[in-house]
């Protein structure tokens, strides 16, 4: 099974705001990466609209072709937007205002009566949820309780690892929790951090679905184009 690819556009949009302009319009950066091949186009429409805004959103549903997995908190006003809009794939994430980027998955043991009610609120609505999390036995048994069939694994602390017993550490534990949650029934993704040069491992791994990735396609795209950048992200996958 060829591993997918998910690109996140919001640095395309966080490009864009720090002149406060049109460009570069994430939805043509949508249209680009689903010509190169990319299987779905992600968008996190955080509570401060930091880069990709309500109007990005409802032009993303319209036009993406391939699938469209809206980022978002459990925070009711998100919520309500995703409602309207409907995005094919919900994947919630925790969120703190003051955080530069995603800090860690979302605490569904701790949080797991919240996350439930957005969960039921979701699919009544008939939009596919996905939980990102870590990758943690604890956090996948409460997402098979909530009847949630797919999980996006976080990979930040593999990203960041620098030694090689560090590295494998965090591999392992990944692979691990990747075959106890597929055993449950689950599908699996993984993503955050990943790039050109750690991303072949975790392509690796039996059973991973889609890799979820923005940050490393998107500063590639400023040397090589957006096109060629997302092409070679999708044939490492495929080489591994």
């Amino acid at each position: 099974m060829t591993i997918k690819l998910g690109v996140n556009i919001d640095h395309v949009a966080t490009l864009r705001e720090a002149r406060k302009e049109k460009e570069p319009d994430p939805l043509l950066a949508a249209e680009i990466c689903e010509q190169a091949g990319a299987d779905s186009i992600i968008a996190h429409l955080r509570e401060d609209r930091r880069h990709i805004n309500d109007t990005d959103v409802k032009r993303l549903r319209k036009t993406v072709k391939t699938r469209f997995n809206l980022e978002m908190s459990i925070d009711q006003k998100i919520i309500d937007i995703a409602l309207k809009i409907k995005p094919d794939q919900a994947t919630l994430v925790p969120e703190r205002r003051r955080e530069i980027t995603t800090e860690g998955g979302l605490d569904v043991v701790r949080q797991f009566n919240r996350v439930s009610q957005v969960v039921e609120i979701l699919q009544k609505w008939n939009i596919k949820v996905n939980l990102f999390i870590d990758p943690a036995k604890e956090q996948i048994d409460q997402v098979k309780k909530m009847h949630v069939h797919c999980i996006e694994l976080h990979t930040g602390s593999y990203s960041k690892a620098q030694s090689h017993l560090k590295i494998k550490k965090e591999l392992d534990k990944l692979q691990r929790m990747t075959r106890y949650a597929r055993n449950l029934g689950l599908v699996v993704n993984a993503g955050h951090g990943l790039n050109y040069e750690n991303v072949t491992a975790i392509s690796k791994i039996p059973g991973m679905e889609e890799l979820n990735i923005g940050h490393s396609i998107v500063s590639r795209a400023v040397w090589i184009g957006l096109e060629n950048a997302v092409r070679e992200m999708i044939n490492l996958i495929k080489k591994s």
